[in-house]
This record gives structure tokens, C-alpha cells and sequence, in this order.
């Protein structure tokens, strides 16, 4: 069952996602700031990530940049309900992100975590 790791500062929205996610067989583990995130990915293997860029402890951006540090073909989903995600593109440990804006639909959401797996070549089709 593939991992995907959530790092949401919105507990309702960590908490509809994760829901799509374990409806569809998913495994998830949910982080509220950006340091518990990079601190569960570092206790543990992950297949995905999903990040909020707006935090309230650290910029998604630079969580998403450390993520993949360790793991550059992590597929990873930037969500962002007060910007346009355009700006991914200018850092190479950016390349392939896929971005959601909010609000998003389930389907969306699933859409989305299919274009990252395609982008990244690694995560196992499950849904």
C-alpha cells in the first residue's frame, strides 16, 4: 500500500484529504507544520508528499526542497489556496511538482497524485 505523507497546517483539509487518500488504499500519515513533516520523513519511507506552501512554521516551498534533498523523484503535490504555484519551476529540486490549488474537489486531489507518480516515474499506480 503506497505511503503518501500530508503536511497541512489546516486540520480540515489534512483531514479530507487523508480520508480521499485511505478511501483509495492509500496509507497516510498526517504532519501539521512543516517541521513534523520533515521529521516524520526522516523517521520513515514515504511514496508521496503532499505540502501546503503556507505554513504556519516554515515556507512549503523550502519543506518541499528539503524533501527532496533525500529523495530527489519523491513525487510531491504543492497546495496552496492564495497563490498562483507558477513560481515551482525555478529551483531544480522543484522540477515535477505538481500543483493544487485549493479548493480542490476528491477528484482533483487523486488526479493530481496520479500526474506526480507520472512525473516521477516511482510510486506504484494504485488508484
Amino acid at each position: 500500500m503506497p505511503r503518501v505523507l500530508i503536511i497541512d497546517d489546516q486540520k480540515g483539509v489534512r483531514t479530507m484529504m487523508a480520508m480521499v487518500l485511505r478511501v483509495n488504499r492509500f496509507e497516510v500519515e498526517e504532519a501539521e507544520s512543516g517541521a513534523a513533516g520533515l521529521k516524520a520523513f526522516a523517521e520513515s519511507s514515504f511514496d508521496a508528499a503532499i505540502v501546503d506552501i503556507f505554513l504556519g512554521d516554515a515556507s512549503g516551498v523550502d519543506v518541499i526542497a528539503s524533501l527532496r534533498e533525500s529523495a530527489p523523484a519523491l513525487p510531491v503535490i504543492a497546495v496552496s489556496g492564495m497563490t498562483a504555484l507558477d513560481f515551482m519551476d525555478q529551483s531544480p529540486l522543484l522540477a515535477n511538482v505538481v500543483c493544487l490549488q485549493k479548493p480542490f474537489r476528491p477528484n482533483d486531489l487523486l488526479q493530481a497524485l496520479r500526474k506526480a507518480q507520472a512525473a516521477a516515474g516511482e510510486l506504484p499506480a494504485v488508484v
